[in-house]
C-alpha cells in the first residue's frame, strides 16, 4: 500500500541529508545557467566539492529559449569540444558555425553535471555573502518564495573556499559586494563596468579575458 507520510518523510530527510553536506563546501555557484552549469561539470570533475544554487524552478538560464524562442544554439567549434564531452549532439552549418537543440544541451549539461556529484538546488535564492577579512567566503541564503512574497523571514548561510557568480547579466552576487562590503573590484573603476551594445565577436571573447577573480573569494 501506498502511504503518504512515508513518501513526506522519505523527501523531507533526504532533502535534509543533501543540504547539510553542501553547508561548507570547496565552491559556491549562483546560478544556473549554461556557464554556471559548465563550472559546475569541470569543478566536480576535478573532485570539488561542489554546490550550485538556482533561483528559479528551472536550471539552464536563457539558453531554453534559443534565439528569440527559436530553441536552437550555435556555438562555435571550441565550444563545440564541450558539448562533444557531454555526448550533446551538434551538426554543422557553415564554416566555424555549429548547431545544437537548446533543450537537449540543458537537459545534457543537468544531468551530467548531477553524474558528476554537482549538487544543484532549485528556488533557492543568495541574498548576501558571507565575509572575512575583506574575503568571500560564503553566502547568505533564503527561499526564492520568501523574498518573491517580501517576507521577513531570517536567512541561513553556508561556507565556501571559493564563490563564482553565474548570474550572468544581472552580476547579482558581485552587486551584493559593491553595495554593501565596500570592497574594491578587480576592475579599471573598481566598480561594476556594466554592458554594451551587441557585438558578439568582441562579447566573447571579452568574457574570457574577464571570466576570473573579481574580489577575493569571489570569480
Amino acid at each position: 500500500m501506498l502511504d503518504e507520510i512515508k513518501i513526506s518523510q522519505a523527501i523531507i530527510k533526504s532533502y535534509k541529508e543533501k543540504l547539510l553536506k553542501v553547508l561548507d563546501v570547496d565552491v559556491a555557484i549562483v546560478g544556473g545557467g549554461p556557464s554556471g552549469l559548465s563550472c559546475a561539470y569541470y569543478l566536480a570533475k576535478a573532485r570539488k566539492n561542489v554546490v550550485l544554487l538556482e533561483r528559479k524552478l528551472s536550471i539552464g538560464g536563457g539558453m531554453w529559449g534559443g534565439g528569440m524562442m527559436l530553441n536552437e544554439i550555435v556555438v562555435q567549434k571550441k565550444a563545440k569540444l564541450i558539448l562533444d564531452e557531454l555526448r550533446i549532439a551538434t551538426h554543422h552549418y557553415k564554416e566555424d558555425y555549429y548547431l545544437a537543440e537548446a533543450v537537449e544541451a540543458v537537459c545534457g549539461l543537468g544531468y551530467r553535471c548531477v553524474q558528476a556529484g554537482v549538487k544543484i538546488f532549485n528556488l533557492i535564492s543568495a541574498e548576501d555573502v558571507l565575509i572575512r577579512k575583506n574575503r568571500v567566503c560564503g553566502l547568505v541564503l533564503n527561499w526564492t518564495a520568501v523574498e518573491l512574497a517580501n517576507l521577513h523571514v531570517d536567512p541561513l548561510t553556508l561556507r565556501a573556499k571559493y564563490v563564482v557568480d553565474a548570474t550572468g547579466h544581472a552580476t547579482e552576487v558581485v552587486r551584493v559586494v559593491e553595495k554593501k562590503a565596500d570592497i574594491k573590484l578587480k576592475t579599471p573603476t573598481g566598480k561594476i563596468l556594466g554592458e554594451k551594445s551587441m557585438w558578439a565577436e568582441v562579447a566573447e571573447t571579452t568574457i574570457l579575458k574577464n571570466t576570473k577573480e573579481v574580489c577575493s573569494g569571489l570569480y
